[in-house]
């Protein structure tokens, strides 16, 4: 029977809606936790829409774990502090030991710390053989999440270990924690615990099979790590990179900063997990050894850390160790350790706590692992985006598992503070136990000069020889060419997309087989394009071809052609000029008429010309305009380059070539009186702040229709700020400067 087959349409509403809710948390659970989906991702989204609408249309019945949630709500002003139900304390570390240090403490064995860890739990418990489990400790950020009756009543971070900040609107959003618990069949072992791989395990001793529960817990305090995986851990370094953005240091860092991000929608693109491994607040079955709390999370449906290996005694608990850390790398996480607990939750009431973590557990951290090797030259890559950034090619050298011939530099920054030259020799590691990074340098040979980005590619940009600019408050050299060729596929797509020109149906797989296939290296190359190129355009692989069509091939010319007549606003901003966003881009064209006015612009070299001291005495020129804070000198020294460089020239030339002019549609530099009657709100500048009745982008364009101008920051020059539920920081701003505060009822006093 087909899934659909399952629910019926013709329910009253709320069961309806309930019905889906329970739907895709099951779909979920297969697709993010056992990784088995049973439908495809059209027949889920058919589900998702289908629940949003009913959501949409009978509010009443809101839940806040329902499934159309993780996708991510609007931004928070701030974190609420939870205090824990249980202190969520810190585990002692116990290091393995490198030559200096074993040297130093007289150690006779790296291990020589978690020996003595395991000689204290003997001396406690007063007997030579204790049975310990050994997982992975994963590099993330520490979480707890409480259960109620199995439904998710809030995530906190860990604080102080007493009071943590409330992430439950984040972590809401990551789609491998279920929001309400529910029985799943898992097999007759106990899960996770890796016992027959490993040598000392005797086969002729039973499994202790733990205890199956028969009810959820009426309170469950779960603690865990949320993590990045490692591809998606360097996709978001690379991405920083291009961005110009720094990169984070470790995988902790990017999930520690993703999950303090106030705006969930942002963390919902971000590819969050989460493991759990410990236990708080507990009112529930018996749970008698680590194996009993494992098998209720396997139960439950709760993603937990494996592999879970027991040990019986000290030599055992050696090997399994071992075991982890040649295993690790394999792992989809990054890891720098393994934990060690009292499998037996009686003797961990025993044994107690101190002030700060529990006596039975510890964290053993491995060494990280590096090697010295050659720095032989210096590429400088040209990103998707512009940037320009600087690869270390090695003498290639074994290190965690891998071969290494490459690491990033990262920035002309990194190279300066770490003194790297031509022939050094480096230390280098795996930083995160993923990205290989250089540590350090061991020495320089003699006369090497210290390294230049700049001077090393003649101050051009490698890919298409335009210029290269470092911007004000960014680390990273990038090229400014819109015409640049290793920037095309980005170009396009930020080009094609619903705020720019929307051209429907040319996405990123498009983009991306246009330049390969030789057929745009540049946006504007779009409108040379036939409809036998398009339709005959293989979006698939050589093997394995799929071809564009001429159905999608007559869509995409339609929509270059309405392009063509597009306002001035948009054509702005599908430049993907940098700093010039959708608003800025407005804001252009209420100021300017058409296209070649802005290079020869008067009031954009005012605005280059003003300084703070004629602001202070306000500049007659520009107070005429009454130019939001969207258009500033930065803006317009941007804006001028661009318009002033060849680059910039051969797009106009270009554009005239292909008989396109674009004209503003909200050309109005001065409102005088007869603009005023006509438009109510013109010569008014808005800042939209808290959650509406209709999303902002809708009130935005009502705003604009009426003469309006909306910017993003709240200053002196602000006329109103438009204020839903929610928008603390911009209304006390607004409050502060004497800024009238409106709701969506005295806005439309306003325009009536």
């Amino acid at each position: 029977m087909a899934e659909h087959d399952l629910f019926s349409n013709a329910l009253p509403p709320l069961d309806r809606i309930g019905e889906l809710r329970a739907l895709l948390d099951h779909h979920n659970r297969l697709y993010y936790n056992k990784a088995t989906p049973d439908i495809s991702d059209a027949e889920y989204d058919l589900f998702f829409r289908e629940l949003e609408n009913l959501e949409a249309k009978y509010p009443e019945f809101h839940d806040p774990n329902s499934p159309t949630l993780r996708v991510g709500g609007a931004p928070i002003e701030g974190f609420q502090q939870i205090q824990h139900a249980v202190p969520m304390l810190s585990i002692d570390d116990v290091f393995e030991l490198g030559a200096e240090a074993m040297q130093k403490s007289d150690a006779t064995r790296p291990e020589q710390e978690l020996i003595e860890f395991y000689q204290r739990l003997q001396k406690n418990l007063k007997r030579e053989d204790i049975a310990v489990t050994i997982e992975p400790k994963i590099d993330g950020a520490a979480v707890s999440l409480l259960y109620q009756n199995g439904k998710l009543v809030y995530a906190a971070t860990r604080g102080d270990g007493r009071t943590g900040d409330d992430v439950t609107h984040n972590v809401r959003t990551i789609r491998s924690i279920p929001l309400d618990l529910k029985f799943q069949q898992v097999a007759d072992s106990t899960p996770n615990v890796d016992l027959e791989e490993l040598p000392y395990h005797h086969t002729n001793e039973p499994n202790p099979l733990p205890n199956t529960p028969s009810t959820i817990p009426a309170l469950l305090e779960v603690r865990g790590e949320i993590f990045m995986p490692n591809e998606a851990f360097a996709t978001l370094n690379a991405e920083r990179d291009e961005a110009g953005l720094p990169t984070f240091a470790n995988p902790r860092n990017s999930a520690a900063g993703t999950l303090k991000l106030l705006d969930p929608k942002i963390v919902a693109e971000r590819p969050l997990a989460f493991l759990a491994h410990g236990l708080g607040a507990y009112d529930g079955p018996k749970l008698e050894t680590e194996h009993d709390f494992h098998h209720l999370l396997a139960t439950l449906g709760i993603p937990q850390n494996q592999p879970i290996l027991t040990a019986h005694n000290l030599d055992e608990l050696l090997e399994a160790v071992a075991k982890i850390n040649h295993d690790r790398h394999a792992l989809d996480y990054g890891t720098d350790g393994a934990v060690i607990k009292v499998l037996d939750r009686a003797e961990r009431e025993q044994l107690g706590f101190t002030s700060r973590a529990p006596r039975w557990a510890a964290a053993y951290k491995f060494l990280p692992e590096q090697k010295e090797t050659t720095l032989e030259n210096i590429i400088i890559q040209v990103g998707r985006t512009g940037v320009l950034t600087p690869v270390a090619e090695l003498t290639p050298v074994l290190i965690s598992g891998s071969t290494v011939s490459r690491a990033t530099l990262h920035n002309q920054d990194e190279i300066t503070k770490k003194d790297i030259r031509l022939g050094a020799t480096v230390l280098i590691e795996k930083a995160g136990e993923i990205i290989p990074a250089i540590v350090k340098v061991i020495r320089h040979v003699e006369a090497a000069i210290p390294f230049s980005l700049y001077d090393c590619v003649g101050g051009k940009c490698p890919s298409c020889g335009g210029p290269i600019s470092q911007e004000e408050g960014f680390v990273a050299w990038r090229c400014t060419n819109f015409a640049c060729p290793a920037q095309a596929v980005t170009s396009i797509k930020h080009f094609a997309a619903r705020k720019a020109l929307d051209l429907d149906g040319l996405g990123e797989i498009v983009a991306e087989a246009l330049v390969r296939h030789g057929h745009c290296t540049t946006p504007l190359d779009l409108f040379n394009l036939t409809e036998t190129t398009l339709a005959n355009l293989n979006l698939g692989s050589e093997e394995s071809p799929r071809r564009f069509g001429e159905k999608n091939a007559a869509k995409v010319l339609a929509a270059l052609i309405a392009a063509k007549s597009k306002p001035l606003h948009r054509w702005l901003y599908a430049m993907g000029i940098r700093q010039l966003g959708e608003s800025a881009a407005k804001e252009l064209s209420r100021l300017h008429r058409t296209i070649a006015e802005i290079p020869e612009s008067a009031i954009l070299a005012e605005l280059l010309r003003d300084t703070r001291a004629t602001a202070k005495k306000q500049n007659d020129f520009l107070a005429k305009y009454s130019i939001t804070g969207d258009v500033g000198p930065a803006v317009a020294e941007t804006i001028i380059s661009f318009f002033k460089s060849e680059a910039g020239q051969h797009v106009l030339t270009q554009l005239a070539q292909l008989g396109i002019d674009p004209v503003s549609d909200n050309y109005l530099p001065i409102a005088g009186e007869s603009d005023l009657s006509a438009l109510p709100l013109a010569g008014k500048t808005f800042v939209i702040t808290g959650t509406l009745s209709t999303d902002r982008d809708a009130m935005k364009e009502l705003i604009e229709s009426k003469g309006g101008k909306v910017s993003g920051s709240v200053s002196a020059k602000t006329s109103y700020v438009l204020a839903g539920e929610g928008g603390g920081s911009k209304r006390e701003k607004a409050e502060k400067l004497g800024v009238t505060i409106l709701d969506e009822a005295a806005l439309k006093a306003l325009i009536s």
